[in-house]
Order: structure tokens, then C-alpha cells, then sequence
């Protein structure tokens, strides 16, 4: 096979996307586009903005550079019509063209938004979107129910984020986030999910999130169908939407029960924290057991404070004591006068049923007896007569052993009172004998001749009067010294140094200066 020659000239790729983007520059040059921006998610981190401008027919890619962008009098948002200025340049590394936007000028909202926007009011007017329909979340529930794709990125960020916050059991429902059969497949997935039993095989999610990553308004429009909306108004299980980014807003949005930013933060509102959980179950024990220890050292000290005020237990019982003491002091006369009280009783009543006046007592009876039988019957008076003697010598028999009997229980009685009578008498007697020797003692004690015996002496003139001054003696004035051992007799010399006082009068004297 042979080499065939060409006479055609070989452009290398960088030649021929230079020679393109020369063309278009030089052809178009400065241009107004009208188109829907889609695809809009705010300034890049290197400041530049990019996104798409696109009809029913076709669709360009468009930049504005961070130096334009803070020029426009406009910015750019989502869904809107607008007509851009700018001019068109090509992007060799992948092979597009573009329009890079110098300014920008709104031309009316595009058809998507226009349809959103009806939707949304139509829905708002059905009180699908009412405040009073959100229900709170559970608090830590043990099943969720996770509506989302199964191979997207999405559901990793969310199973990672419950495992380190609180791991759960997570129940994945894979739908198709995207395309015609998004909305019939999540709208059957969110009522599959409610129509599970309660006591099931499959337990029953007590939450549901419905997720999606970010995109367009068309990628993200089967999440703005009416099946899907009143899908998620009419779950009995509370749902929180987690479709797109932060700056994406679908009507699911508006009827759930919570809208999370991103399906990261989703997972951030199902669940707490496992270990702030622990640390705040922590620190409410802390809490009761402080509070418990707080309760009980204030009851002690209100107990203590109680204790206080109470009178003491010996001043509680010191006036029964002294009534006791008292009543003891008592008891010994008390009962010396009972016993001769009744001595003399049991004389007098002894002396009343002597043999010899029982004796008088049966002859009176008798002659009593015998005048009555003369006006009596002689038979049935005798029979009388005879039981009455009979019951009278029977008495007469029995009258000594009952005195006797008698006497014997009063002195039975006596003997035991007389028993503690005794002891009581001399432990009295002991008490009052230590008092006398305590008085005694302290009177010995404070006696000036204890003062005396300390090697003072008590000075006193011959009517014995104390001297308690030298101006109360004159010269030739016999005075008596007492020591401890005995006195002195001494005599004033000399003459006091002031005039003499007139010595006091008799009866003035004691112990009232002792040197």
C-alpha cells in the first residue's frame, strides 16, 4: 500500500479554535441576546458569575467577569427573561462559544417561572402551604424514611451525616430525582411510605426527607408538579425537603413540614447530636443531684433553725422535776399522817367489835328477842328465835377471825408503805445534809479568816469597832490585832497627820477593810 501525497494544509487544533474564535469576535463583535437565564447559582468563589441564556429553540453559555458583575445595574437571578449586552467569544479548551455579558437589562419573566409562579398561588389559595399545617419534628425518631436516588451523592452525605451525629435506621425509597417519571415516582414513594403499618414487617418511618442534589429549574421541575405538593401536604409522617441548594426553591418547599438548605442539613435537623444528647442528659443529672443536695442542706438548716428556737430538753422537764421534788417532799408527811390516820381509824373500829361489846350487843338482842317472843307464838317465835341464835353464834364465832383477818390485811398494807417510807426519809435527810455542807463549805470559804490565814490582819479599837482609817485613832488608843493564830493588844503612838474624826457609832462595825 503506498503513501498518497496531499496538497490540503495541516492546522493544528489550537489553530483552528483560534481561527473560530477570530471569526465569530470579528463577525459578531458586540451583541443583545434575549433569552431565560438558567442554571444561576450566584458568584463563583473567584468572583466571576456563570450561567445559561436560552429560548424554546436553543440555549448559549454566558459570563460575566468580577469586574462587570459589581458594574451591573441588574443581577442576574434565576427564570428571568433578560436582554444581555456583550460579545461572543468561543472557549477553545472544551469548544464552546459564549457571550461574555458587559450589561444586562430585564425583559420579563421567562415561561417556567411564569407557570411556577401560577402554580404557587393556586396551591397558596388551597391552604397547601398554611402555617398551621407544619407539624414539629420528632425529636429523635427511630426510623426515617429517605425519598432520593440511590446512586447520587446525596444519600451518602446524609447516611454519613446521621452516622456522626446520632446513628438511626435509615429506610431508602430509590426514586429518579430528575426527568418525565420523577414526580409519578416520588408522589408513589411518599405514599408507600404512609401506608405502612404500624406493626409492620417494615417498621414505619416516624420521618420522612425527600433530597435531591443541586440544579436548574428544569432539572429540579418534577418537584414543582401538583402530585408531588399535595403528596408531601397530605403525609400523615412529618416531611422535611432537602431539594437543591441553598438557593433553590421548589413548591415542595413551601408544603413541607421543614425545609433544609441541603440534604446535609436535613440530616442535621432529624437528629441531635448523640453526644451534646448525652452531655445534656449529663448535666441535668448534675443539676438534680445539685439541686437535691441545694433542698436538702436547706431543709437542714430550716431544721436547725427550728431546733434553735425549741426549749431545751431539761428545761422541758425541769418544772415536772421540781414538782416531782416538791411532791416527794410531800409524801413523807403525807403518808407519816395517812398511817396515823388510819391507826387511829383501825383502833376506833377495833374497839367497836371487842368480844365485850358483841357480847352486850347479843344479850340486848337477846332480852329484845325474849320480850318479843312473850307477844309472839311460842312455836313459830321459837323457831325464829332458835335460826336467829343460831345465826348469831355462828356471827359470834366468826367476829374474832374477821378482826383478825381484817387487822392482819391493814398491817400487810402498811408494812410495804412503811418499807419505802424509810429509805425515802433518809435519802431526804442525806440531801439536805449535803446541802447544810455545801452552805456551810461556802460560808467557811468567804469567812474573813480565810483572809486572816493569807497572813492579813483585822484591826479593831477597844469598843470593836473596825478601823478602816488612820484618822479614826488617836495617840494612847488601845487597839486589838487579830491574826490568823490569835490577837494582839497594841496602843496608838504618835498623833495623825490631819484632824482626828469623830469615831463611828456603835453597831457600825464588820468586815468591811481588811489589811
Amino acid at each position: 500500500m503506498t503513501d498518497t501525497q496531499s496538497n490540503a494544509h495541516e492546522f493544528t487544533v489550537s489553530e483552528v479554535a483560534s481561527a473560530v474564535k477570530r471569526t465569530i469576535e470579528d463577525r459578531f463583535g458586540y451583541v443583545r441576546v434575549r433569552g431565560e437565564i438558567s442554571g444561576y447559582r450566584g458568584q463563583h468563589s473567584s468572583g466571576h458569575a456563570y450561567f445559561t441564556l436560552k429560548d424554546e429553540g436553543a440555549s448559549i453559555d454566558a459570563v460575566v467577569w468580577k469586574g462587570n458583575f459589581s458594574r451591573l445595574a441588574f443581577k442576574p437571578e434565576e427564570g428571568l427573561e433578560v436582554i444581555a449586552t456583550g460579545r461572543l467569544t468561543t472557549y477553545p479548551r472544551s469548544s464552546k462559544y459564549q457571550i461574555v455579558i458587559e450589561q444586562i437589562e430585564p425583559a420579563g419573566a421567562g415561561a417556567l417561572m411564569a407557570l411556577l409562579e401560577e402554580r404557587r398561588k393556586k396551591l397558596l389559595a388551597e391552604g397547601l402551604f398554611a402555617p398551621e399545617r407544619k407539624r414539629e419534628l420528632p425529636y429523635l425518631p427511630r426510623v426515617i424514611g429517605v425519598v432520593t436516588s440511590p446512586t447520587g451523592a446525596v444519600i451518602r452525605d446524609i447516611l454519613h451525616r446521621l452516622e456522626d451525629r446520632f446513628p438511626t435506621h435509615v429506610i431508602v425509597w430509590p426514586v429518579r430525582v430528575q426527568g418525565d417519571t420523577c414526580a409519578p415516582e416520588v408522589t408513589r414513594a411518599i405514599e408507600g411510605f404512609n401506608g405502612f403499618a404500624p406493626d409492620g414487617p417494615i417498621p414505619r418511618p416516624e420521618l420522612l426527607i425527600v433530597a435531591r442534589g443541586g440544579g436548574s429549574i428544569e432539572d429540579l421541575w418534577g418537584f414543582n408538579e401538583e402530585s408531588v405538593v399535595r403528596a408531601v401536604a397530605n403525609s400523615a409522617i412529618p416531611v422535611i425537603s432537602a431539594v437543591g441548594h441553598e438557593t433553590d426553591t421548589t413548591l415542595v418547599d413551601y408544603a413541607a413540614d421543614r425545609r433544609a438548605p441541603t440534604p446535609t442539613g436535613a440530616a442535621e435537623m432529624a437528629v441531635p447530636v448523640r453526644s451534646e444528647l448525652i452531655a445534656y442528659v449529663d448535666d441535668l443529672g448534675s443539676r438534680q443531684r445539685g439541686a437535691t443536695r441545694r433542698s436538702l442542706a436547706h431543709l437542714r438548716d430550716r431544721l436547725r433553725a427550728a431546733a434553735a428556737g425549741l426549749p431545751r430538753a431539761a428545761d422541758l422537764t425541769a418544772t415536772q422535776r421540781q414538782r416531782l421534788d416538791l411532791a416527794a417532799t410531800r409524801l413523807d408527811a403525807a403518808l407519816r399522817h395517812s398511817h396515823q390516820k388510819k391507826a387511829l381509824r383501825f383502833a376506833e373500829k377495833g374497839a367497836s367489835f371487842g368480844p365485850a361489846i358483841l357480847r352486850r350487843h347479843f344479850e340486848r338482842e337477846g332480852l329484845r328477842l325474849a320480850s318479843c317472843a312473850q307477844r309472839l307464838a311460842p312455836d313459830l317465835l321459837n323457831r325464829r328465835i332458835a335460826d336467829f341464835r343460831a345465826r348469831l353464834d355462828q356471827m359470834n364465832a366468826r367476829a374474832p377471825v374477821a378482826l383478825g383477818n381484817l387487822a392482819g390485811r391493814a398491817g400487810l398494807k402498811a408494812r410495804p408503805i412503811i418499807v419505802r417510807l424509810q429509805p425515802a426519809f433518809i435519802r431526804r435527810v442525806s440531801d439536805k445534809r449535803r446541802e447544810l455542807d455545801g452552805v456551810s463549805k461556802l460560808l467557811e470559804t468567804l469567812s474573813y479568816r480565810r483572809v486572816l490565814d493569807r497572813g492579813f490582819a483585822l484591826v479593831a479599837d477597844e469598843t470593836g469597832t473596825i478601823v478602816t482609817s488612820p484618822q479614826t485613832v488617836g495617840p494612847g488608843e488601845g487597839l486589838v490585832i487579830t491574826v490568823a493564830d490569835g490577837r494582839i493588844d497594841a496602843t496608838v503612838s504618835g498623833a495623825p497627820s490631819v484632824p482626828r474624826r469623830k469615831p463611828r457609832p456603835e453597831g457600825g462595825g464588820g468586815q468591811e477593810s481588811l489589811f
